[in-house]
């Protein structure tokens, strides 16, 4: 199994070989495409993908850090952060046999 990770541009590749269409053509479609995802987790804190899965933007509260150089005691200011959770369809796809 390959380690390499797919990129931005990868995607455009492998739908360039699949279609007719021009690459140009190919890289606005997945650009957009991705806008319209970040568009929808800034506004609606979820993006479903159905047979994907779920991404869920959430607020992190300020917490307590410590600087790693200093051994300094910070505060980390609060912020957003997504995670990713697998749909039961991609995860048993994922691990046949659980």
């Amino acid at each position: 199994m390959s380690s390499r990770t797919l990129t931005k541009a990868g995607i455009v590749d492998y739908i360039y070989e699949k279609t007719n269409k021009n690459r140009a053509e190919i890289k606005e479609l997945v650009e957009t495409t991705l806008d319209i995802m970040k568009e929808a987790i800034k506004k609606d804190h979820a993006l479903l993908v159905s047979g994907f899965g779920k991404f869920e933007a959430y607020d992190k509260r300020a917490r307590k850090g410590r600087n790693p150089q200093t051994n300094q005691t910070i505060t980390l200011p609060p912020r957003k952060v997504v995670v990713f959770r697998l749909s039961r369809k991609f995860r048993a796809e994922l691990n046949p046999l659980e």
